[in-house]
C-alpha cells in the first residue's frame, strides 16, 4: 500500500502550513507520480480535499498523475531546436516508441515528453534522457540512443 511509502513524507511536514507543494514534490519523488491511492491519503491526513489537492497539482507543469516509463526522453522544441529540426526529431521519437509527447510505452520502459527550451541552445537541436543531455541530434542520433538503452535492458 502506498500509504505505508508516504508517510514518513506527512510526518516531516505536519503541523507546517503551506506545506501541500511540497509534500506533492516528496510523494512524486518517492513514487515516480501523484497517484488516486495518494492524493486521497495526503488529503484525510491534511483535512483537504482530493478535488483541491488535484487542483493545486494540476496548475503546475512538474506534477504527473501517470506512472510514468523507467527512462524519460526529453525533445526539445525551443526557438533554436525547433529551427534546427527539433520537430523532426520528435516525429521520429513519436513514431519509435509508438506513443505521442506526454505518452508513455505500454511497457513503461520510456517516457515522451516536449519541453519548451532547456537552455542549452548552442548544442541544438537537443534532446536529454533520463538526466544526460545529447546535443546536436537527429532523428537518426536520437534513434540510437533509445537503441542503446533497449539494448541495456536486454
Amino acid at each position: 500500500m502506498q500509504e505505508n511509502r508516504i508517510d514518513d513524507v506527512l510526518a516531516a511536514f505536519r503541523g507546517k502550513q503551506g506545506s501541500l507543494i511540497p509534500i506533492l514534490q516528496k510523494v512524486q519523488e518517492r513514487l515516480g507520480f501523484l497517484s488516486g491511492e495518494s492524493i486521497s491519503f495526503i488529503s484525510k491526513a491534511l483535512r483537504i480535499s482530493e478535488s483541491e489537492i488535484f487542483g493545486v497539482a494540476s496548475f503546475y507543469a512538474q506534477f504527473r498523475f501517470t506512472k510514468p516509463g523507467e527512462h524519460c526522453v526529453k525533445v526539445c522544441l525551443g526557438t533554436a531546436c525547433h529551427v534546427r529540426g527539433g520537430a523532426l526529431i520528435m516525429d521520429a521519437m513519436e513514431r519509435e516508441l509508438g506513443v505521442p509527447a506526454g505518452g508513455t510505452t505500454p511497457d513503461f520502459k520510456f517516457t515522451l515528453e516536449r519541453v519548451a527550451c532547456f537552455g542549452s541552445c548552442a548544442l541544438a537541436p537537443v534532446i536529454v534522457t533520463d538526466k544526460k543531455v545529447h546535443g546536436s541530434m537527429t532523428p537518426a542520433k536520437a534513434k540510437d540512443i533509445l537503441d542503446q538503452y533497449r539494448r541495456r535492458q536486454g
